[in-house]
């Protein structure tokens, strides 16, 4: 557009690469938000000194803050977002069902006021009946949010709610709602202008969520018929228009699942921003959200109508956290010692419109490689977006790419996103915000592999072992060794054994003759492989007894050994490994705000022990087994790293 970027960054954002790609930046405070992006005079002084003319916000900080806006206003500074009595009124989730009622949107039975104390909360969601959701006020992004089965998860979770309003938002009201059986979680995008035009975008599907968070997101969504697209999207902007919307934002609704004729949607809240999630959109309508929110900031009408608006395919995002599905998705912070996305870009079959193709990749991310992932802002690392004709090839582009996203030095959910996206329950797209607590109740272990996948890594693990013995067997030559070449292996990946021999080049695994086609150059860690005409790709991590090979939603390690001493393994002693049960142990960096026991307690399994907080959220542990304190090593206050022991059981 030809337009100039300053950029604000606090310390731990200095070497980002949104620093490096704006045209000017400007320092404005050290990393905790409190002291940098959420200080309105820094951004202010910010905007003063480089002669910016507008900010837009972003998804998160100030960009909700009615304070914010006028303070830029105030200033002559254009705030590219709605108007402020619209974010006033719609930033405070009481206040906006009952303008939502005003308006004719169909809202979740529920306690619209403020709540007094612990015992007011328990009476009201009796009243209401349970499940109950309670929610901080100006809470978002998952922050401040706890369900409730019964009177004991009110008592516990009520003060969790509140703190995490006031810590986040600055703002501890609670509110209590019923919460809507097989729930779908489905949005609206919204876009108006200053001149009184305001239009509906379609829909999201946000249903698969982890700890109220998105996860996966999708466009359109496979539950909403014409019909209820019409209704919803026309019910929203009647409540856009109620206060006098323009610019971009979102009504989230709840929608039951268990009503089949689609009628049964309601007003969850709405958004007065650009969300995480506006790729999706961006992919189906063609339309640019943050250039329409720069044009219509600027003052120019809408260039389209509500008839333009159309359905072009279908788009999925995946959110990729730092985050480790395998402990239980506990933040994960740290170097990124290995950061490569796949090749983002549309792959065009002669579509008359260009892209329009077999499919595209869309990576939005704000690391690099060599980065770091702090604990002070939002665990997320990148989006991943793809688009297909139909929702099936917008699915199996996800499963490809993120075979191919690599991600190395911390935890993050590439195998488990992944797993979702092969998953029988999402590809039929039953879809509800349970997905994840009723698909993986016992956590995520790694995507089923059938027989055949194995089948297909012993052979590439064979492969790259006879690549790796061959380039030993030239640097033994040249030092005037004589080392003999293996030309059969023995793999090993779980329970399955697997003989691979190099034939002149062939593969023969298991005596019959394999399919395989790929290079390896020792040291790779990405191969690229096509397997039976079928293409496949695999991270691979050499281990001390042969690789660790990640694909399709899990990783395997295959243990590679010579075929002519691989009889020997079974005279190997096995290494069992400690018991640390007995230790309650801190799964993530983090600060301790609470110790809920003292020496000499007896505890039973399950019992909350003590509160670590992470990247702003607050998460319980609890003891594993039953026995009593033994000896206690942390206090509330502390900031401990990973793998410190808090306390000892006996």
């Amino acid at each position: 557009m030809g337009i100039q970027t300053v950029a604000v960054y606090s310390d731990a954002d200095a070497r980002a690469p949104f620093v490096q790609m704006a045209d000017e930046a400007v320092h404005i405070g050290p990393s905790p938000a409190a002291q940098s992006y959420l200080i309105a005079e820094k951004i202010i002084e910010a905007c003063k000194t480089t002669g910016a003319e507008a900010v837009h916000p972003g998804y998160g900080f100030l960009s909700e803050r009615t304070s914010f806006a006028e303070a830029l206003e105030a200033e002559g500074i254009a705030f590219i977002g709605p108007p402020v009595n619209a974010i006033a009124a719609m930033g405070d989730k009481i206040e906006s069902k009952k303008l939502a009622m005003q308006a004719g949107v169909n809202v979740v039975p529920g306690f619209v006021g403020e709540i007094d104390d612990t015992e007011h909360a328990v009476r009201i969601s009796e009243e209401i009946g349970y499940p109950v959701m309670m929610k901080a006020s100006a809470g978002g992004g998952g922050k401040g949010m706890r369900l409730a089965y019964s009177e004991q998860d009110v008592r516990e979770g009520f003060e969790a709610v509140k703190r995490e309003g006031l810590n986040s938002f600055g703002d501890d009201r609670v509110f209590i709602e019923k919460f809507i059986l097989n729930p779908r979680h489905i949005e609206i995008q919204i876009l108006g202008d200053k001149h009184g035009n305001i239009l509906y975008l379609n829909e999201r599907e946000c249903s698969i969520q982890r700890r109220h968070q998105k996860v996966v997101e999708e466009a359109p969504s496979p539950f909403v018929t014409p019909k209820m697209r019409k209704a919803m999207g026309e019910q929203c902007v009647a409540l856009a228009r109620a206060v006098g919307y323009y610019s971009a934002g979102t009504v989230e609704l709840i929608v039951s699942g268990a009503d089949p004729s689609g009628e049964s949607f309601y007003f969850l809240e709405m958004n007065t921003r650009l969300q995480v999630e506006h790729p999706v959109t961006e992919c189906i309508t063609g339309i640019d959200l943050v250039e329409q929110m720069i044009r219509v900031a600027y003052g120019e009408k809408l260039s389209m109508t509500q008839d333009d608006i159309k359905i072009d395919g279908w788009a999925i995002e995946n959110r990729v956290y730092a985050e480790d599905p395998y402990r239980g998705f506990l933040p994960s912070t740290g170097r990124l010692t290995r950061y490569q996305p796949p090749v983002a870009g549309w792959t065009d079959d002669g579509a008359e419109n260009g892209r329009r193709g077999v499919g595209g990749i869309r990576v939005d991310d704000g690391v690099y490689d060599g980065g770091e992932v702090s604990m002070f802002y939002d665990p997320m690392i990148a989006k991943l977006i793809t688009w297909g004709p139909n929702r099936d090839v917008a699915a199996d582009l996800q499963i490809a790419a993120l075979d191919r996203f690599e991600i190395e030095g911390l935890g993050h959910n590439i195998d488990f996103v992944s797993a979702i996206m092969q998953h029988p329950r999402f590809r039929s797209g039953e879809l509800t915000t349970g997905f994840i607590a009723e698909e993986y109740p016992d956590g995520f272990h790694g995507a089923a592999a059938d027989a055949g996948l194995i089948k297909s890594l012993a052979a590439i693990a064979g492969f790259i072992a006879t690549a790796e013995a061959d380039r030993a067997r030239q640097v033994d030559g040249q030092l005037g060794g004589t080392l003999p070449p293996p030309s059969r292996w023995q793999v090993k990946i779980g329970d399955a054994v697997h003989d691979i021999e190099m034939d002149d080049g062939a593969i023969v695994v298991d005596g019959e003759e394999f399919a395989l086609s790929m290079e390896y150059v020792p040291g790779d860690r990405l191969v690229e492989a096509e397997v039976w005409d079928e293409e496949l790709a695999v991270k691979v991590v050499k281990t001390r007894t042969g690789f660790k090979l990640t694909t399709r939603g899990a990783s395997h390690v295959a243990r590679v050994l010579p075929g002519h001493i691989a009889h020997l393994a079974s005279h190997m002693i096995e290494k069992i490994p400690p018991d640390l049960s007995k230790y309650l142990i801190c799964p993530m960096p983090g600060l301790i705000t609470a110790v809920h026991v003292s020496v000499g307690d007896k505890v039973e399994a399950g019992q909350p022990l003590a509160i670590v907080e992470a990247m702003k959220m607050e998460n319980i542990l609890r003891a594993e087994k039953a026995g009593v304190v033994k000896s206690i090593h942390a206090s509330a206050g502390e900031s401990l790293a990973v793998d410190a022991v808090i306390l000892e059981m006996e």
